[in-house]
């Protein structure tokens, strides 16, 4: 029995019905695709695994940013305080300077290795940290519906986002004043990167 698409979005499956993804099912697969290139780059070697980082610069810069102008400001307003948020941009900082230093170097770098299992140790555990305080609570006290227009606005933020770290540029505000500045920057360095190739 193969599932059926409804009108509203929602997918009948065989037991009873799916809900349309919202932006915690986006958010969260996207840490599933990220710690599965991380693990790809700590098995590859040469040309898939310079691929492999590229990609996880890309995907983490990306998502990150949307996180700081889209998910962190409604975490800050239901947990009433800032402690859940501001551990998660502190960490986030740490992560950005850690992978602005890996963005520069050489996969065949010696210093490479050791400083990318840091990293990856340091976004695994953020990416729990998150879900945990933070996901959990947008899906308990946002509705469905406000979920859903979340997402919108991050797919909306995912296409003006920048595609490298620029760490101590964390809050919803500093991101969209430099956002589009540093995308276009970020994207043409991108453009030659790959010309060069």
């Amino acid at each position: 029995m193969s599932p059926q698409q409804h009108a509203d979005g929602h997918v009948a499956m065989p037991f009873g019905v799916m809900p349309k993804p919202d932006v915690v099912d986006r958010l969260v697969a996207q840490h599933m695709q990220v710690r599965d290139l991380m693990h790809e780059v700590m098995t590859s070697t040469g040309e898939a695994k310079r691929d492999a980082f590229e990609t996880v610069v890309r995907m983490l810069s990306v998502h990150e940013t949307v996180e700081e102008e889209v998910l962190h400001p409604v975490a800050r307003r239901i947990a009433g305080e800032h402690g859940v948020v501001e551990d998660r941009l502190d960490e986030e900082n740490a992560a950005k300077q850690v992978l602005g230093e890996l963005d520069g170097m050489d996969v065949d770098d010696p210093r490479f290795d050791p400083l990318f299992a840091l990293l990856r140790t340091a976004v695994i555990t953020h990416a729990l940290a998150e879900q945990r305080y933070e996901f959990n609570r947008v899906r308990q006290y946002c509705s469905e519906s406000e979920r859903r227009g979340m997402l919108t606005l991050v797919q909306a933020a995912e296409l003006a986002a920048p595609t490298h770290p620029h760490a101590g540029v964390e809050s919803a505000t500093a991101n969209l004043a430099l956002g589009p500045a540093v995308a276009l920057v970020d994207r043409a360095r991108d453009a030659i990167r790959a010309a060069r190739r």
